[in-house]
């Protein structure tokens, strides 16, 4: 494939970065500081923009920041599946942005301007994951994220906030440190190479029990993936603001934790060798395990916010599954899950959060008639539950097709059933929420009267993702055509 040469892939990196000191001495004039925040996320946005044509135009964007080591560069590489990751977590970051807006002002939260700091780092950080040209960069920004989110985690700062951050430390960066590290050393120690390569870095000569061990190591090093029994940190999380909670299961952090996996899983390992040794397999177990196990979870979650994280964690597994699957179809459902399940899961998040600006319901139990209070609020709902289940008119149906499809591709029935009943299980613990919301009388008379939705800082963002998740299923361009020259390239492109 062609390459060219450019420094925008750094630019979109360190746009928000050059944002932060400006959001800093804008401290005591809100207007001012959220200005740039906006003005940074708009041309993060329009800068990844103006990469998708020549990604499109079928050649890749490089650049090299430092050399590390002869063989080993921090360097940077615009690619299909990068692009569709960066495309997601650009652009919704300007809607959380405005969503941020409403809520933090509305709850009257302390320290809005760290909070507004660490949130532009964090895009930095995914964005950098998103063009990493090989595993070292890739790690550097990964970590950089871990470390970036952490004040964000532990933004209320009472006792429940930093024990939730420790834990969330202990996980993220436990596991990259004390897994990915040394497996990384030993894949550079085989194979001389860290770079993302069409069909991975292996010569197809290792012992085959020791690429099994490092696959494994890898897969729960990336921990950001919410893979159980690596994903207590997720759950812990939701003592964060709602709207980190969308940056942290919708756009940034879970999502970058999947991606690396199907970046190592196609880019490291590569789908042939994993093919010759059947270890696909075992992945696809792990990731059924966890699709099936945190649904079942998430059905005894009474708390909105809990229940949503374990979905998630659920759903991530869905990407992971479709990597494992190690078919062109599966692969291609895997991809368009990144952005359809980012629309969805963050409309969800959004939607939480509104209802407890507006009410300061956080419980499931205690939402009987809220419908009729903020009927648009939970509509919004509703869309999004569908994006997840996979069901039409949202767009979630369409990446949960190519995976099933996948799953009859690989002549994988279990996995199919896998997927099936996890999606019943989807409906079972959304829909009621949306029939109590709509067609259930209040215990008392606090969701009657007028309507009250939350601010239109709130609002309007949901009703934006709400109307993207619907959008996608009937014009997925540009992610369809991301996905599919991903997948060309890894399963037919000549070596």
């Amino acid at each position: 494939m062609e390459s060219i040469e450019s420094i925008r892939p750094l630019l979109a990196i360190l746009v928000s970065l050059l944002a932060v000191p400006l959001i800093i001495l804008s401290g005591k004039r809100p207007n001012l500081r959220e200005s740039w925040t906006f003005v940074a996320a708009v041309l993060k946005f329009l800068l990844v923009l103006s990469l998708l044509p020549i990604i499109l135009g079928g050649r890749q964007i490089e650049f090299t920041i430092a050399q590390v080591l002869p063989d080993i560069g921090i360097s940077l590489r615009v690619d299909s599946i990068g692009m569709i990751f960066a495309l997601v977590s650009s652009f919704l970051w300007i809607i959380t942005s405005a969503y941020s807006i409403g809520y933090m002002r509305s709850l009257k939260e302390h320290s809005q301007t760290r909070y507004f700091c660490f949130f532009a780092v964090s895009l930095s950080a995914t964005i950098g994951v998103a063009f990493s040209a090989n595993l070292l960069t890739m790690y550097l920004f990964y970590e950089m994220l871990s470390f970036a989110t952490y004040p964000l985690v532990t933004h209320h700062q009472d006792p429940e906030a930093r024990s939730s951050g420790r834990k969330y430390l202990l996980y993220i960066v436990g596991s990259s440190i004390g897994l990915l590290l040394p497996a990384m050393l030993v894949i550079h120690q085989l194979t001389g190479s860290l770079e993302f390569a069409r069909q991975g870095v292996f010569s197809g000569n290792e012992p085959e029990f020791l690429i099994l061990v490092l696959l494994v190591v890898t897969l729960f090093g990336f921990a950001k993936a919410g893979i159980m029994p690596f994903h207590s940190w997720l759950p812990a999380a939701m003592v964060a603001p709602t709207p980190v909670s969308a940056l942290l299961h919708a756009v940034a952090v879970v999502k970058v934790g999947v991606f690396c996996i199907l970046r190592v899983t196609t880019g490291i390992f590569g789908t042939d060798l994993l093919n010759m040794h059947g270890h696909g397999t075992v992945m696809a177990v792990i990731a059924a395990v966890t699709i099936v196990t945190a649904s079942v979870i998430a059905l005894s979650q009474d708390s909105l916010k809990g229940r949503l994280a374990f979905s998630t964690v659920s759903q991530l597994s869905y990407i992971v599954l479709g990597a494992a699957l190690l078919t062109p179809l599966g692969l291609m459902g895997s991809m368009l899950h990144i952005a359809m399940h980012a629309f969805g899961k963050i409309t969800l998040f959004f939607c939480a959060g509104a209802i407890f600006v507006s009410t300061g319901v956080k419980h499931i139990s205690q939402m009987a008639g809220i419908g009729r209070k903020m009927p648009l609020t939970m509509t919004a709902f509703f869309i999004g539950s569908l994006s997840v289940i996979g069901l039409p008119p949202a767009g979630g149906f369409l990446s949960k097709w190519y995976l099933v499809l996948g799953t009859l591709e690989a002549d994988q029935m279990v996995m199919l059933f896998v997927l099936l009943i996890s999606s019943v299980l989807n409906a079972a613990y959304f829909m009621p929420i949306v029939y109590q919301a709509f067609f259930c009388a209040p215990e008392d008379s606090k969701f009657q009267g007028p309507m009250a939705e939350a601010p239109i800082w709130c609002l309007v963002p949901l009703i934006i993702t709400a109307a993207c998740s619907i959008i996608l299923l009937f014009f997925p361009e540009p992610f369809f055509s991301l996905a599919e020259m991903s997948v060309n390239t890894i399963f037919h492109s000549p070596n």
